[in-house]
């Protein structure tokens, strides 16, 4: 079966890019390498070929790289979430961890990658087939 990235990841990135036109993209990403499929991993495909998660290349600003937005950015992806939008499953960036588990609040995230480079976004299955806004105010939201 042939992956597909949800449609709210989708939804996210083109938010990002419109916002953001002259960003660096080179750490973004969605479908995983051979390592992600040694492990249980939101970007591996699903049994239906779901694949649930994002990243993001840190530098927002272009090529010059400053100033650094994307600590702002994931905060207000973990305030939306924290709100009530269901298609966020979890989100690292910058050696944390933001999820439901522990009332959405940063935590230290001790995976092999620290995620400094890029932000990653993981969807819940809601996100699959909800192409809705996200309403960041960073990325044209209110």
């Amino acid at each position: 079966m042939k992956p597909r990235l949800s449609r709210s990841a989708i939804q996210l990135r083109e938010q990002i890019d419109d916002a953001f036109p002259d960003r660096d993209r080179t750490s973004d990403g969605w479908i995983g390498d051979a390592r992600h499929a040694l492990r249980k991993s939101d970007h591996s495909p699903d049994a239906q070929g779901w694949v649930r998660a994002i990243d993001v290349d840190r530098d927002l600003a272009g090529k010059n790289g400053k100033p650094d937005l994307m600590p702002d950015l994931v905060d207000q992806i973990r305030l939306l979430a924290k709100s009530g939008d269901q298609r966020i499953s979890y989100i690292i960036f910058d050696g944390k961890i933001a999820s439901s588990k522990k009332a959405w609040s940063w935590r230290p995230y001790d995976g092999i990658n620290k995620h400094n480079h890029h932000a990653h976004v993981s969807f819940t299955t809601k996100g699959d087939e909800n192409n809705s806004w996200f309403n960041i105010p960073m990325i044209g939201g209110k």
